[in-house]
Formats: C-alpha cells, structure tokens, sequence
C-alpha cells in the first residue's frame, strides 16, 4: 500500500517537473513577443485587428468548459461514478475537437487571403506585421500541438477508467492528464488576448 501510494506521489512529482520545461517553453515564446512588440507596436496592433476576437472568445469558453470537465472527471472517480466521469471526459475530449476545428478554419481564412510568414501580401508591408503573424502561428500552432497531444493522454486515461485501472486510490494517470490540459488551457489564456485583444 505504501509503495502504491509512493509511486502515485512519484508520478505526480514528475508530472510537475515536465509542466516546469512547458511553461519554460513558452515563457521563452512570450518574452520574445514582448521584445518584437516593444520594437513595432504599431504594427502589431495592425495585425491584431485582423484577427477575430469571435473565435478567439469562442476558443476561450470552449476550454474553460473543457478545464471544468476534466475536474469533474477526477472527482466522479473518486465518488465511483464511473459513467459520470467517462461523460465528463468525452466532453473534454469533444471540446478539443471543436476548439482544434475552430483552429483549422481559422488558420485556413488567413492562409487563403495571403496572411502567412513571409508571404508576398506580408513582406510588401512593414515588418512588424510579418513577425506578428509569424509568432501568432508559431505559437497558436505549438498550442494546438499541445491540444492535441492532451487529448491523446485524455483518451488514453478515458480507456484506462473504462477498465477500472483508475480507481479513486489510483488516480495519478488521469490527475496527470488533469494537470497538463489545465496547463494547455491557461497557456491560452495569456495567448487571446496577447493576440486577439492587443490595441
């Protein structure tokens, strides 16, 4: 019982230890930000407006339910509400998917209108915008990587409570998963309005 319950806290402590090197990751991405807007703010206010504040806020709801979600997972284990917490972890699930569907259609209305690093319609006005539009990709898409790889730890655990290899005394896989969707989640909360909302 005790090495279960070291080994649980082990995994936990790890788990931690990974979250330190992504926010190391894109703290690093944020700092860069902050330089490149320092240097063209006006430019970057410029490329802002191009985007759309209606799906960035749309993103931002749909991961908020979806951080809701996963802790109501954890904590209908640990009622032993097993259909519960497979419901809650399905609508996480389904929030990624339509977060990451938003993503593409949005991605895919600014690639079809020349908005893209180093495209021509870019290059032609002032750098900032280019550099602008070259972070917002670089780091949206990094963050959609991240979604999806979520998710996949979020499937993962959904099968191992399906099985009863999660149990409210063996919690650490889908705590884990817990803890890096809500991380993933609170990195978009810097990245809306960052992009989205800069004036």
């Amino acid at each position: 019982m005790g090495s279960s319950r070291n080994d649980e806290t082990g995994k936990k402590l790890g788990m931690w230890l990974f979250l330190y090197t992504e926010i190391i990751l894109f703290g690093g991405l944020f700092v860069l930000y902050a330089v490149y807007l320092t240097l063209h703010p006006q430019a970057f206010i410029d490329g802002g407006k191009q985007l759309s504040r209606t799906f960035g806020l749309i993103n931002t709801i749909i991961l908020l339910i979806s951080s809701f979600a996963v802790a109501a997972s954890i904590t209908a284990v640990q009622k032993k509400q097993k259909k519960r917490a497979l419901g809650a972890l399905a609508a996480t699930l389904g929030c990624g998917l339509i977060f990451l569907v938003n993503k593409y259609f949005e991605w895919g209305h600014k690639i079809h209108a020349g908005i893209y690093p180093n495209s021509e319609r870019l290059l032609d006005g002032p750098p900032g915008e280019n550099l602008f539009f070259g972070l917002y990709y670089v780091i949206t898409g990094l963050h959609g990587l991240h979604i999806i790889i979520g998710m996949t730890v979020l499937a993962v655990a959904m099968g191992a409570v399906a099985q009863d290899r999660i149990r409210p005394n063996r919690l650490a896989l889908l705590e884990n998963a817990g803890l890096y969707w809500h991380l993933v989640d609170l990195i978009w909360i810097f990245i809306f309005p960052l992009f989205y909302l800069i004036i």
